[in-house]
């Protein structure tokens, strides 16, 4: 059972709250629908009820607010919205991108796909789907944690007839297999068709609460509401007079002084009253979806009939009226968040399409260094001319980092209806590692085929392995994973792929020359004979190949650009931990 208590979102400066005091409740088994005009506040209480936006109040699915939930994706599940998925990964590939974040099989994805219509269309790109398609996998998408409740924002909108219909059976298969089901609509003729209960929401406060049969009755008619305190009295001599002309007018006491008349006018009945000297107070035609108004009083609205059973019991204690909004709640963390992170990399052809950018012009500018006698062999291997900021594969490793968050945050699969993504440390570490192993890819690949190309243009006596190896070997590592960090940790910092970007190319442009002032001193001291220093120092006996590896990530460290990159790492970790401490992200 779905019970929300109390929903009020944060008051706007010089506007009411969109959403004011708002109570009921969606039971198992049924389809509930949130009736309102446009801007009447439907989508603000899902959104409340998600805690995807500040406010008071409480919902409860199953007895538990949804931020007590471990896995929320297996509870609650929401279509907000169209789907945010990258235009260039197909169906398939986004269900099993959100099978890895729900911590359900990947198989769900294929049997999600079935569920909503779409088994032969899982290789689609999302760029390509209609409308009516795009609807129908947010719903698979809602459908892959097999939760008890769905909460779905206008789930019909811009869809044709003939799958206004499918979707209709969707929604009443889940609800008789003793699922909750809870949508919104503008259009009082679906919800009378869909559900089994109608909440009636306007400004942001409840109208009425009423089962369908009678939301069909009192508000799909024209009527006459009469308010009069001889209620009974009038509906008598209207009964009379009807039945003398042989008219079919129905009249029924809303409550004791509220009349709903059906089948006469505003002129025939208030003829009638004043033959009969029936003070009347209130009279007016009321014609669609308007229905009763609420009144100030404290008792049940006219014509809402039956109270939800939720608001006769006490309410919880959500938050005191003077109490400070709470704020959005983070997002979960994927359940699995390296199985996620790589799905999302290679499920797209950017990577691919980088990787290939940066080995191609790597091979080009490799012969092209190779020609001149002078140029170093571990130079020409990595392609790296004095007139390019970085080589062609640290820059790729700095913009496969960078897309890593920044698409996260353009096409927020993990959070979709806020636009950000959790700051969580789980998926900090998954994305440092995918990335990190990119690089280090990308780095090796980079080098065999540039090694391949010189041997076949120039010879095998160009490429003859260095006696420094391991200082080169880890310089070049380290500069790729250290790009791919700066990029990865900017754009997670900035929220956006251009931050990244920016940060990869400061390091060599701004930080290296500044870190070369500071360094480079004529009287330093020396560090020989560390690696014996370290090694009488350490509890258990090293190998003697670690002297020299020691020594390689000490050179590494000790050139401006390692230094560079080092402290921009290191800085962005430090921005990206202070702004999910003050975003109050849970890690």
């Amino acid at each position: 059972m779905l019970q929300a208590f109390g929903l009020t979102s944060a008051h706007r400066r010089t506007l009411p709250p969109a959403v004011d005091d708002l109570t009921f409740e969606a039971r198992p088994g049924r389809v509930t629908a949130l009736l309102g005009a446009a801007g009447s506040g439907k989508s603000t209480a899902l959104r409340l009820m998600l805690e995807l936006e500040s406010g008071r109040g409480v919902t409860y699915f199953r007895g538990n607010p949804l931020h007590r939930i471990a896995h929320p994706a297996r509870e609650v599940g929401v279509l907000l919205g169209d789907v945010p998925g990258h235009p260039s990964r197909t169906a398939r590939g986004q269900l099993r991108m959100l099978c890895a974040a729900a911590g359900v099989p990947v198989s769900r994805a294929d049997e999600a796909l079935k569920a909503v219509g779409l088994a032969g269309l899982g290789g689609r790109r999302i760029g390509t789907l209609s409308l009516g398609m795009d609807r129908r996998l947010g719903l698979a998408s809602a459908l892959l944690g097999d939760p008890q409740t769905l909460i779905l924002d206008e789930p019909s909108k811009g869809l044709a007839p003939g799958e206004n219909s499918w979707l209709y059976g969707l929604l009443r298969g889940h609800a008789d297999n003793g699922g909750t089901v809870l949508f919104t609509t503008a259009d009082p003729k679906e919800a009378a068709r869909i559900a089994d209960r109608v909440v009636t929401i306007d400004a942001g406060r409840r109208v009425a609460d009423q089962d369908a049969t009678d939301f069909s009755r009192t508000r799909l008619r024209p009527r006459i509401a009469v308010r009069t305190p001889h209620a009974a009295r009038l509906a008598a001599v209207v009964h009379r007079e009807a039945r003398a002309a042989q008219r079919s007018v129905e009249v029924i006491a809303e409550s004791s002084n509220l009349l709903s008349v059906y089948g006469s006018t505003c002129a025939e009945v208030g003829e009638t009253a004043f033959r009969h000297g029936v003070l009347v107070h209130r009279l007016t035609d009321e014609i669609g979806d308007t229905g009763p108004q609420p009144q100030p009083d404290t008792g049940p609205q006219p014509g809402t009939g039956p109270e939800p059973a939720a608001h006769n019991e006490e309410r919880p204690p959500a938050q005191a009226p003077g109490s400070p909004p709470r704020s959005p709640r983070p997002v979960s963390s994927p359940v699995r968040p390296l199985r996620y992170e790589l799905r999302r990399l290679l499920g797209v052809r950017t990577t691919a399409l980088i990787a290939t950018a940066a080995i191609v012009a790597s091979l080009a500018l490799c012969v092209l260094l190779a020609r001149s006698r002078g140029t170093p062999v571990p130079v020409a291997l990595a392609a790296w001319p004095e007139f390019l900021p970085l080589p062609p594969a640290a820059f790729g490793a700095g913009l496969i980092g960078a897309l890593s968050f920044g698409e996260e945050h353009r096409y927020p699969a993990l959070a979709a209806a806020r636009g950000t993504v959790p700051r969580r440390l789980g998926l900090l570490l998954a994305k440092l590692a995918v990335t990190a192993a990119a690089a280090l890819l990308l780095a090796l690949l980079v080098v065999v085929a540039d090694d391949q190309v010189l041997r076949l243009v120039y010879g095998s006596d160009l490429t003859a392995l260095p006696q420094n190896w391991p200082t080169q070997a880890a310089s070049w590592c380290g500069l790729s994973v250290g790009c791919a960090w700066a990029g990865l940790l900017a754009a997670g910092v900035f929220r956006v792929t251009a931050a990244g970007v920016a940060a990869v190319l400061a390091v060599p442009v701004l930080i290296a020359p500044l870190v070369q002032k500071t360094i480079v001193v004529p009287s330093a001291r020396s560090i020989a004979g560390l690696p014996g220093r370290i090694r009488e120092l350490a509890w258990v006996r090293l190998p003697v190949q670690a002297d020299e590896w020691l020594m390689a990530v000490v050179h590494v460290m000790a050139q401006p650009v390692g230094v560079a990159l080092a402290l921009s790492v290191s800085v962005l970790i430090c921005a990206y931990l202070f702004t999910g401490l003050r975003g109050r992200a849970r890690w």
